[in-house]
């Protein structure tokens, strides 16, 4: 360690007991470290920074494997959900849209935390607060048309809000007229009857009214 002059400023060698151009005498190698030991606030304060760069390190790397690790939407599938989320918007749902748009992240397949859970639903699994949503062949294959594929996005654009199930249902259900979703138009088809069962598994005290269809309390 150099030895500065208290004097003049000068830095001098280790061994030197005087400063070569003052002649005045020089702090011991043990002073002088002393003197540039970091204070207790900015040792923490650098640990801090440390533990917080390593967190977001970690959350992004988290992240990025969820992304990478299913597969994209095909083209098609891909324009069909742009359309559903369109329908969305046109109906009034535009925050929930932009969410969709805006933030989410499609996949096709699952990726590895999905893969070692149980599926929520047949139609998507959303990863919150990470917003990746994965849409399964059946929102295809059993929809039928985007307002249909509209509804179940709905229902995971509230995941995205950080609804949980029960939550995400009875606002789907609830607002369904709103979209136009309705029992006239889509009462046989194999999605609304499979949400409808959801909803009730999930929503029992929507489905108490015994004088109503199915015991819908929210059918007119």
């Amino acid at each position: 360690m150099k030895k500065k002059c208290p004097r003049c400023r000068l830095v001098n060698y280790p061994t030197a007991d005087t400063c070569v151009r003052c002649a005045a005498s020089l702090p011991a190698a043990s002073d002088a470290g002393a003197g540039r030991k970091a204070s207790p606030s900015a040792v923490v304060l650098r640990r801090a920074v440390i533990c917080v760069l390593v967190c977001v390190s970690g959350l992004v790397g988290f992240y990025v494997s969820l992304i990478v690790s299913a597969k994209p939407l095909a083209y098609e599938d891909r324009k069909k959900v742009e359309a559903a989320i369109a329908v969305l918007d046109a109906k009034g749902f535009s925050y929930e849209a932009t969410l969709l748009r805006r933030i989410a992240v499609f996949r096709s397949t699952d990726n590895w935390l999905n893969a070692s859970v149980a599926k929520e639903n047949a139609f998507a699994a959303t990863n919150f607060p990470f917003a990746v949503i994965t849409l399964y062949p059946d929102l295809f294959t059993y929809t039928t048309d985007d307002l249909e594929r509209a509804a179940i996005l709905l229902h995971e654009a509230k995941h995205m809000e950080g609804a949980d199930e029960k939550e995400a249902y009875e606002f789907v259900w609830k607002n369904r007229e709103q979209l136009g979703w309705n029992i006239e138009n889509y009462g046989n088809s194999v999605a609304w009857i499979e949400i409808r069962n959801q909803t009730r598994d999930h929503v029992p005290a929507l489905f108490v009214c015994e004088t109503n269809p199915f015991g819908d309390c929210t059918e007119h």
